[in-house]
């Protein structure tokens, strides 16, 4: 299977060979929030329609400027929070659930706004990727060295695609360009990773974001610049671009292969006794409440730890921005003890501007962790309550323990 990188807490690193010591009493696990039922009726009701539908609601909600996240049809707190947002704006109860007359109305009220903005999504013949463009902003188009420009008849907003043969242009240089930093020109967002970059920042009067892919067919992307005085339309355009941008349309979901079934091995002797290791991270004593503050650290690209708040979630899930690569990273609480792991990400995962927004994932918890180490594992003990450390002291505090792991066939 193709190589990926991936975040994992190495399980050794906790369990280090020692004495076997008695672990402390763990306290009483707390009583889970109780649920909201306003978000849990709708989403029952968003997730009983089909994926077809739900997508195009969410689409609707991005070009009623209410929605800023990507078009799975997955529900989420920001689904739910912007389906209020339009209830309230038609003047309807903001239950978050809608009936037939209200859905109607509201993907019809997004249709006219894609029509309006002359939205069409289609194959750039000039680079190969796929971007959705607004053509009556942008009524001007031209050809440019290796790539398309399309403008608005005014010169305010511009939309530039660019594609580089392989070997032509590379990620670091481009990312080198893009973040260089001027009295004019302030980088205000960036973000490097092994496939792609992103980069957002402002000007005296203009806002601009620029994004690139790599793959085999070389390095495709597109940057979007345009007048500050524009930016409420401008930004809800340019959630739609990048959530229609696709650099390589012609690579086709990988398949995974029929696993043929493993040999029988002899059962590996048992293994010494184990404890926790010195300095690991205490053990939360039970799945925080819903909405409780969480941190995850990954793996990051230039070893470093790569941090990424987050809240806890219903039935021991974790909502935040994890990017593509922290499948295996470790969650703790904002007092610093481990709660879990993270399960896995989507295997392809979609963008917005070129960064994963928060998304639910679910947390391999304390307790499956034990079973997995089975009689000879020991885990850090718990930890009482302790005062709330910062995102930053928490990743150095595991940034030695979290190591880089790749997959391979």
């Amino acid at each position: 299977m193709p190589r990926r990188p991936a975040a994992l807490l190495l399980l050794a690193a906790l369990a280090a060979p020692a004495p076997a010591v008695a672990q402390a009493p763990r306290p009483p696990v707390p009583k889970p929030a109780t649920p909201d039922p306003a978000f849990e009726a709708a989403r029952t009701a968003f997730e009983a329609r089909p994926e077809d539908e739900r997508r195009r609601v969410q689409d609707a909600l991005v070009w009623a400027g209410d929605y800023n996240s990507v078009t799975t049809g997955a529900f989420g707190r920001r689904t739910f929070e912007a389906l209020q947002a339009w209830q309230a704006w038609a003047g309807a109860p903001g239950t978050g659930l809608l009936d037939d007359r209200e859905r109607a109305a509201l993907l019809a009220a997004g249709e006219a706004a894609r029509r309006a903005a002359g939205f069409v999504v289609r194959e750039d013949p000039a680079t190969g990727l796929v971007l959705g463009v607004p053509e009556r902003w942008l009524p001007k188009r031209s050809r440019q060295p290796d790539g398309t420009r399309w403008q608005s008849a005014d010169g305010r907003v511009t939309l530039d695609s660019k594609a580089f043969a392989p070997g032509a242009a590379d990620l670091d240089g481009l990312f080198e360009r893009a973040t260089l930093a001027t009295p004019d020109r302030k980088v205000t967002y960036k973000l490097r990773r092994p496939d792609f970059l992103v980069v957002t920042g402002e000007t005296a009067t203009g806002k601009f974001y620029i994004r690139y892919a790599a793959g085999a067919a070389g390095v495709r992307g597109f940057t979007l610049a345009y007048d500050k005085a524009l930016a409420r339309d401008l930004d809800r355009l340019m959630i739609a671009i990048a959530n229609s941008f696709v650099p390589f349309p012609a690579e086709a979901p990988p398949v995974a292969p029929v696993a043929a079934s493993p040999p029988v091995r002899p059962a590996a002797p048992a293994p010494a006794p184990a404890a926790a290791a010195p300095g690991a991270p205490a053990t939360a004593p039970g799945l925080p409440d819903p909405d409780a503050a969480l941190v995850g650290v990954a793996a990051g690209r230039e070893g470093g730890p790569a941090v990424a708040p987050g809240v806890a979630g219903p039935g021991g899930t974790v909502a935040a921005p994890l990017q593509p690569g922290a499948a295996g990273a470790p969650v703790l609480d904002r007092s610093g003890r481990l709660v879990g792991l993270v399960a896995r990400l989507p295997a392809r995962p979609r963008l917005i501007a070129g960064v994963m927004p928060p998304t639910s994932h679910p947390v391999v918890g304390l307790d499956a962790l034990r079973t997995f180490l089975g009689r000879d594992g020991t885990l850090p003990p718990a930890a009482g309550e302790a005062a709330p450390r910062s995102a930053g002291a928490i990743a150095a505090s595991v940034a030695g323990r979290v190591v880089a792991v790749r997959c391979g066939s």
